[in-house]
């Protein structure tokens, strides 16, 4: 459960961090993060894929390793 805040008081600490934050997704030092509109989301499908994709090709490129069976 969250605590009450006080407004009589300065914020400090996290809540003052918080406040004062830029969007996360418009800093200059984060690459490729973009904030979209709701509902225009990357479909989870397109993750499964690079994951098969790139399983794939490390197998792929194992498979030139010598040594194995």
């Amino acid at each position: 459960m969250a605590a009450p805040t006080n407004h009589t008081a300065p914020q400090t600490g996290a809540q003052a961090v918080i406040a004062s934050a830029a969007d996360p997704a418009r800093r200059p030092d984060v690459l490729l993060r973009v904030r979209r509109d709701e509902g225009h989301e990357v479909s989870a499908w397109w993750m499964v894929g690079a994951f098969v994709a790139v399983s794939a090709a490390v197998v792929s490129l194992l498979s030139w390793v010598p040594g194995g069976a």
